[in-house]
């Protein structure tokens, strides 16, 4: 197995509009972004826009995404949340505030008894973020 876990994201008919903001957001590169319409994978009628694929990458953090031809499910996401050890306090609060447009506050931005910055936010997608930043190499998640 490779020392690496990469988080692919499902949408519902928005995965278009994620990689756009995921990318801008994080400073990603799209390294391809393939549709039903465009692929040879039997495509359920409606869906030819959906993205079948697509791959974000800065360095070793990677991101892949994709619309399900299923129904939405009426329960919200539950159980994961996807970590950003931030590099600046800068970068957190800039992270932070993007997050929150249409997103939700789940903790406020506030240091912790670990001696971090600290939050955690749900995006306007449903996704859950948490955001990390210490100054202290050795509080740094690694």
């Amino acid at each position: 197995m490779k020392d690496c876990i990469t988080p692919y994201l499902t949408f519902y008919g928005r995965a278009k509009e994620a990689a756009v903001f995921y990318a801008d957001l994080f400073g990603m590169e799209n390294l391809g972004i393939q549709t039903y319409g465009e692929s040879e994978f039997p495509t359920p009628e409606g869906a030819e826009d959906y993205v079948i694929h697509c791959h974000l990458k800065r360095g070793n953090f990677q991101l892949m995404l994709a619309d399900s031809t299923e129904p939405a499910p009426e329960v919200p996401r539950r159980g994961l949340s996807l970590m950003i050890d931030c590099e600046s306090e800068e970068e957190i609060r800039r992270l932070y505030d993007s997050l929150l447009v249409e997103g939700r506050r789940i903790m406020e931005l506030q240091d912790t008894f670990w001696g971090a910055r600290y939050a955690k936010v749900e995006d306007r997608f449903g996704f859950t973020w948490d955001l990390n930043y210490s100054n202290d190499p050795e509080q740094a998640f690694e």
